[in-house]
């Protein structure tokens, strides 16, 4: 029998009857989170809980927590991710000086080869994507969603995920960028790329509700499949038409979607349905097998932006002044959708668990996405890629500092209590 895991917080007692939902009989989340295959352990974190003493204590908004002698926030990231900044940094260096010692290196990784993208980079979006589809509880889905209170949550953070997060960086694309509409198109792709990936760790960082985090990531990855396309389109064509520019084709990237993010994400699937519980244990898969995964979605993510720099390196050195006007809106734009959804859901009454999930969230964007995509339809020498790298290389250490910031002011505030934990079916 494999092994599964409950959340130790808010387990349900064996003795206590389970609700029966075909006889209309309540359900809270926290029954739901029992019935799943859940853990505590996350192989992106370095926890230090074997060494720790846990024990509950009220904190200042009434509600208790369990707190651990843990290391902070950047000691627990692994050593791949705590310095995920520097290697993107090191290979754009790397791709610029090989691009600009090697000129004729850029035509060559231009040629097509999967979607108007070059094999070389076409593998490296490819091994990039899967790690981090491998990672989405999509069986866990089913179960979460019968809350019927939870799908208010849902709805809010799919309106600032689809709605506001797109316009507000639409307005600081214009805003900082009046003069430069490829840089702008750069940017309107990285906003409409919701994250499905680097977002668990900063919501496991600051102890915020990963079960619904995991919800969101779930739903996210279905809905880029469906509304990544038309909200290009609509905000690139139509938005911000502009008659001597390229009209972006919906044949195209709707195409790049369905190769870049739907192969990766029906491998995945097929993986976790035939190891996770099956071939290995639960546990096996949660641990061994992502930890094994984890570098070759970093190496894909490194390969991808060497190559994209490497095709322009004369290109970016002549433009450098580019790249620094896109780290502008881009930091402006962690900054609003955060700190704006966290003062938004604390207004609405819900703790602090739900508000970190739902900030992080929103300041998040799937950038292998938005790349992938970019380089598919303008090219891997375009401007609007060199736009699209830039996220990456930003988004580390600002959502890493918002972690810390959030963790502060944690015992200062008074946090709702509406949330995954009053949920209940009815």
């Amino acid at each position: 029998m494999p092994e599964s895991f409950s959340d130790p917080l808010t387990a349900v007692p064996e003795s206590e009857p389970q609700p029966d939902l075909e006889r209309g009989e309540s359900l809270s989340i926290d029954t739901a989170r029992d019935s799943i295959d859940y853990h505590d352990y996350s192989p992106l974190l370095e926890r230090t809980s074997t060494s720790a003493t846990a024990q509950t204590v009220n904190t200042s908004s009434g509600l208790s927590r369990t707190e651990t002698n843990k290391l902070p926030p950047l000691k627990q990231l692994g050593v791949l991710d705590r310095y995920l900044a520097l290697w993107i940094f090191l290979s754009m260096v790397v791709g610029i000086s090989t691009g600009y010692f090697f000129p004729g290196i850029g035509s060559e990784l231009e040629k097509g080869g999967l979607a108007g993208v070059s094999i070389p980079i076409a593998t490296g979006l490819l091994i990039m994507m899967y790690p981090i589809m491998c990672k989405v509880q999509f069986e866990s889905l089913h179960r979460l969603l019968v809350v019927k209170t939870l799908w208010v949550q849902v709805a809010i953070s799919l309106f600032i995920n689809w709605i506001v997060a797109p316009m507000v960086m639409v307005g600081l694309a214009w805003l900082f960028l009046p003069d430069r509409p490829e840089l702008r198109e750069g940017l309107i792709m990285v906003g409409i790329a919701r994250c499905i990936a680097m977002v668990m760790i900063w919501i496991e960082l600051s102890e915020g509700d990963s079960d619904y985090g995991a919800i969101l990531t779930a739903v996210n990855s279905l809905l880029q499949m469906v509304l990544f396309a038309p909200t290009a389109m609509f905000y690139i064509n139509v938005v911000g038409n502009s008659p001597d520019h390229l009209q972006i084709s919906y044949s195209v990237v709707a195409k790049s979607v369905a190769i870049f993010l739907g192969i990766p994400l029906l491998i995945a699937v097929i993986t976790r349905v035939i190891l996770r519980g099956h071939v290995i244990s639960i546990k096996a898969y949660d641990t061994n097998f992502i930890s094994f995964l984890e570098p070759f979605s970093l190496l894909g993510l490194l390969f991808t932006i060497f190559i994209l720099f490497a095709s322009q390196g004369r290109e970016v050195i002549t433009q450098l002044t580019s790249v620094l006007r896109v780290v502008a809106p881009m930091f402006a734009y962690f900054v609003i959708l955060f700190f704006g959804t966290l003062w938004l859901c604390h207004r609405l009454g819900y703790t602090y668990k739900i508000c970190s999930a739902q900030a992080f969230t929103a300041a998040s964007n799937n950038f292998e996405l938005a790349i992938a995509v970019v380089v598919s339809f303008y090219g891997i020498s375009s401007t609007q890629a060199l736009a699209a790298t830039v996220g990456p290389l930003l988004e580390v250490p600002v959502l890493l500092s918002f972690v810390y910031i959030i963790q502060y002011y944690r015992e200062k505030i008074t946090w709702g209590t509406k949330g995954s934990s009053e949920i209940a079916y009815s």
